[in-house]
């Protein structure tokens, strides 16, 4: 891999995941690195980094509110222990997932869809070790997952993506003081990032994860790394065009970036590369000002342009690709149901009397 100055995003992304799955798995008990490794050909990083948090979150559960372990430590578990939980342990646990305390006294809370991944992540786990005979009981075969409710997509409207972009041209003559200073000093950049999310449908760790010599004005096209690590070139068009250049051609050629931090595309005002949690609260404070009504990040700007997109082509298959979809259906299930204009004729479709 290349040395720290030349790594680009993702790969440093990596390493830190790494590292930081590494201190995990410091956490868990003796035989969990089993799984881990096995898993490892077949999952990114992240996810594994993830199923690495969900299962101790499990095994402190065990400790805090099973009588047979509040004695244990972590590496007192062994694949018995495992093997002589019930249906109901694993019921209680998935009450208890409803609201919990972490170790900093933080309340966790959890819905469906988090019900269902840190289930699955437990799955996966009882599943390997039944798989190779490591233990002769598994209860989660037992236990149904937790069934997840279709949510309405939110997105922008056409007239509200104009009035979006309208405001973050415009809305420096409404500041003054420090904040017209702060917004005249991330006016281009924040452009570009929101032209770029609406006019590529790229996710924000893609769009934070650009260096420079990723843009190809030739073709109109940026390289992203995709999730799992996939490279893929998306093509933009003239708005996005001439957002990029603006920025790139003014504001980034003016900053000196940080050590390390030379070949990023979008810089914070601290010029280091702008993070994904920058990115999500740039976007919802101009998103509030414009539909204040609608809960608007970057993954809904990609929502939104997924739909324009399917809209415009009817091109389920494209949309998929466009947005590095690995499975189609997930594309069906967002952009292909019934879309509102067909649903507000059915409104007036039927007629209850003759006027």
């Amino acid at each position: 891999m290349a040395n720290s100055k030349n790594r680009t995003y993702h790969e440093q992304t990596v390493i830190d995941y790494t590292l930081r799955l590494r201190d995990i798995l410091k956490t868990l008990p003796p035989f969990a690195g089993d799984f881990f490794r096995a898993i490892e050909p077949t999952s990114s990083i992240r996810t594994r980094m993830n199923y690495a948090y969900d299962i101790r979150v499990f095994f402190r559960f065990l400790m805090e509110n099973n009588p047979l372990y509040t004695d244990y430590t972590t590496e007192q578990f062994t694949l018995r222990d495992l093997e002589n939980l019930t249906p109901v342990d694993i019921e209680e646990y998935m009450e208890y997932l409803k609201v919990y305390k972490r170790d900093d006294d933080e309340l966790m809370t959890n819905g469906e869809k988090g019900l269902a991944r840190k289930l699955s992540a437990l799955r996966s786990f009882f599943g390997y070790y039944y798989k190779h005979q490591a233990i002769s009981n598994n209860p989660m075969l037992l236990v149904d997952m937790p069934k997840i409710h279709e949510k309405a997509i939110i997105r922008l409207e056409t007239d509200e993506v104009a009035m979006l972009l309208d405001y973050v041209d415009s809305c420096g003559d409404q500041l003054t003081g420090q904040a017209k200073l702060y917004y005249e000093k991330t006016k281009n950049r924040d452009m570009a990032i929101l032209t770029l999310l609406l006019g590529t449908g790229i996710r924000v760790s893609e769009c934070v994860g650009l260096d420079i010599n990723d843009v190809d004005f030739k073709n109109n096209g940026i390289k992203v790394t995709r999730k799992g690590g996939n490279e893929m070139v998306v093509y933009f068009g003239d708005e996005v065009e001439q957002a990029l250049q603006n920025y790139m051609e003014k504001d980034r050629k003016a900053i000196t970036p940080l050590p390390g931090h030379e070949n990023a595309l979008f810089l914070s005002t601290q010029r280091r590369r702008m993070g994904v949690q920058a990115v999500e609260n740039m976007v919802k404070k101009y998103a509030r000002q414009v539909t204040p009504n609608k809960k608007i990040t970057p993954h809904k700007l990609r929502s939104t342009y997924g739909t324009s997109l399917y809209k415009e082509t009817g091109d389920i298959y494209l949309v998929a690709d466009v947005l590095g979809h690995k499975d189609v259906n997930t594309t069906k299930k967002h952009y292909a149901a019934i879309d509102e204009n067909r649903r507000r004729q059915a409104a007036s479709a039927v007629k209850l009397r003759e006027p």
